[in-house]
């Protein structure tokens, strides 16, 4: 993906609407599947972004927190729907994590890589993912 490029703010959300969020993502953009249990079981596709590049647009008052092992990532549900569109990764704990699938247009990328990572062993793969850009 070699040199930075322009970015648009992208919308998308829960399944009922109530959580709604904003991500500033290229056109071209790497996504990571992991096969760790959580991501797994609720289907998570990861674009991993700092912190600048997201925000949250309504729905803060819905969103249930869930955490577990390490306590670092913070698992963000819609309380209504039970959707997770977001949370803060343990790899990248100053940044986002947003479900690619939540994304309103994922149409509109002019590519989408998916890298897979060995999530199931994550203290021996964690060095492998790369900070998300503009850090």
């Amino acid at each position: 993906m070699g040199k930075p490029q322009r970015k648009t703010w992208r919308s998308g959300g829960c399944h009922c609407g109530t959580v709604r969020f904003e991500v500033n993502a290229p056109d071209e953009i790497e996504l990571i599947e992991c096969n760790c249990s959580i991501c797994t079981k609720s289907g998570f596709l990861h674009l991993i972004v700092p912190d600048s590049d997201f925000r949250l647009s309504r729905g803060k008052s819905a969103l249930t927190k869930y955490t577990f092992n390490t306590g670092v990532a913070k698992h963000y549900f819609c309380s209504k729907c039970g959707t997770k569109p977001f949370y803060v990764p343990r790899s990248h704990p100053e940044g986002w994590s947003v479900n690619f699938r939540c994304l309103d247009d994922r149409q509109n990328f002019r590519s989408v890589i998916t890298t897979e990572f060995d999530g199931s062993k994550w203290e021996d793969n964690v060095e492998k993912l790369a900070p998300p850009e503009g850090r």
